[in-house]
């Protein structure tokens, strides 16, 4: 028993990560495997379905071959929010994956957001109304491909169809369902109005289970691709985000949980669901008792990868790690110079209006130097008006913690700590949402007693404070920083109609 392991499996936005948890924490045995992030053409952002169960399927043998198949007593998902697919009446795709990143739907969500019906809805459904809602998404589908959306049988997210895959259910559960702009939050149940604005029934929808929810089993496919037996019990788990305030020990009032990844969001777990009276804040569920508010963003770590492939593709085996390193030799405030970083849109704490990307300020002076550490000081100051959202909202942060990819190095580490003015402490681990997934899955399989545990299961390697002279540029620069999106967003909006008649590319 002392041996058993459960494995958190986390379906992230370029890669699957799956790792063996004994119920101590300890890790004992883990693979990554990762897949492309597609975006045809402006707006889109896809993700073939196949590609991602394959990646699964990889990273489990990996696993398994390492630890022994005997040791495994189960499976348990973290997923990240808002995709959605259509599927046939077989349960085949008729769609790719639509991820959070894909904002094809901007017209349907800014005129449902700013009509009657707009606030109340994210009020009752914890999710903003915002192009990343598989609401919108679905809503666009009926208005730009009515042929599809009239063939399409289910709307499921990605977990929804790997489960079914996986163990022959067709099943998702209340905190993915919290970040589709579909279930009353308050109800436990699909929201009537939101299938009405969608155009859909409740029968086109997955069976709504509780995070904590136990699939029997795994299915002939799934046992002879992973080498897992076949009696295996799976635990449903939840979203991505909730997941890393639990894997991060950030479940108790007052400690919010900073990931940054590809996205980036900061959120504090409450014991009910509740969204302010501005709609400035999400609320996702991590059990039916236990939620989460805050706000996501959609530029994290992708930022940096854009500036090194298109900036510095140049120096051929250049690393981010180096590039960074570069970044650190100039003074905070970056000689000046403001990175918007919406290269995918943007989310929190607007949640409306066409985000683009820019770099404002920019001087003949600047060098490339610059240019990087102006983007991870953008990622920083947008995570920072999210903190000054949930505070305005009345919600208390005390302590922060911050995980993700991201954060190992030194410069993403100071950056954030001096924008907030805050201490952040590190988790040891960065693996957040896969820990916050396997705990779930201990607790539904009765591992361990609760997921309370992991408060005092989760060590913090380290604490970065914040550099009063950097914390004062930044607190200079946010205003300006947050001025830029209003003065911007016509010109983005008449750029997006231009752009919307111009090919990407020869």
């Amino acid at each position: 028993m002392a041996h058993d392991v459960v494995i958190g499996i986390d379906l992230g936005t370029t890669a699957t990560k799956v790792v063996a948890y004994q119920a101590d924490g300890a890790a004992v045995a883990e693979a990554s495997n990762g897949y492309p992030l597609e975006e045809p053409s402006p707006g889109r952002a896809e993700q073939d379905p196949r590609l991602i169960l394959d990646a699964i399927y990889r990273g489990l043998r990996d696993v398994v071959a390492e630890i022994g198949a005997d040791r495994v007593r189960g499976l348990s998902f973290s997923s990240a929010m808002h995709s959605i697919m259509a599927l046939d009446s077989d349960q085949e795709p008729l769609t790719p994956v639509l991820t959070w990143a894909d904002t094809r739907a901007e017209v349907e969500a800014e005129t449902l957001r700013q009509g009657e019906r707009g606030l109340a809805l994210h009020q009752r459904t914890g999710t903003p109304v915002h192009p990343m809602s598989p609401l919108v998404k679905i809503s666009w589908f009926r208005a730009h491909e009515p042929d599809m959306f009239g063939r399409a049988a289910m709307w499921v997210g990605i977990k929804d169809w790997i489960l079914a895959r996986m163990t022959g259910e067709l099943v998702t559960d209340h905190s993915l369902a919290s970040a589709m702009g579909l279930m009353d939050i308050h109800r436990l149940a699909w929201d009537e109005e939101a299938l009405e604005i969608a155009g859909i029934t409740a029968d086109q929808l997955p069976t709504l289970v509780p995070t904590r929810y136990v699939l029997e089993g795994l299915s002939p496919e799934a046992a002879s691709a992973t080498g897992i037996a076949r009696a295996t019990p799976v635990v449903v788990g939840a979203g991505d985000g909730p997941l890393a305030n639990l894997g991060v020990g950030a479940v108790h009032p007052g400690v919010a949980a900073c990931s940054v990844g590809t996205s980036g969001a900061l959120r504090i777990a409450v014991d009910r669901p509740a969204v302010d009276s501005r709609g400035g804040v999400f609320c996702y569920a991590l059990t039916e008792d236990r939620w989460v508010i805050g706000g996501a963003i959609n530029n994290g770590g992708v930022v940096l990868d854009w500036v090194r492939s298109e900036l510095a593709s140049g120096d051929a085996g250049l690393s981010t790690a180096q590039l960074l390193d570069e970044a650190m030799t100039v003074p905070a405030g970056s000689g000046g110079l403001v990175m918007l970083p919406y290269l995918l849109g943007e989310r929190a704490p607007r949640w409306g209006g066409v985000a683009r990307g820019a770099y404002v300020g920019l001087t003949r002076s600047h060098r490339r130097a610059h240019l990087v550490r102006a983007a991870v000081e953008g990622v920083a100051l947008q995570l920072t008006l999210v903190k000054d959202a949930m505070i305005e909202a009345g919600f208390e942060i005390g302590e922060i913690r911050a995980t993700g990819g991201v954060m190992k190095h030194e410069m993403w580490r100071q950056t954030l700590a001096s924008a907030f003015g805050s201490a952040i402490g590190f988790p040891e681990s960065s693996e957040g949402s896969g820990f916050g997934a396997a705990l779930l899955g201990m607790e539904a399989l009765g591992m361990i007693e609760s997921i309370d545990v992991a408060a005092d299961m989760v060590p913090i390697e380290g604490t970065t404070e914040p550099v009063p002279a950097d914390a004062a540029v930044y607190a200079e620069l946010l205003p300006v920083f947050e001025e830029l999106y209003d003065v911007l967003l016509p010109a983005n909006e008449a750029l997006q109609q231009v752009a919307s008649r111009l090919p990407l590319a020869h």
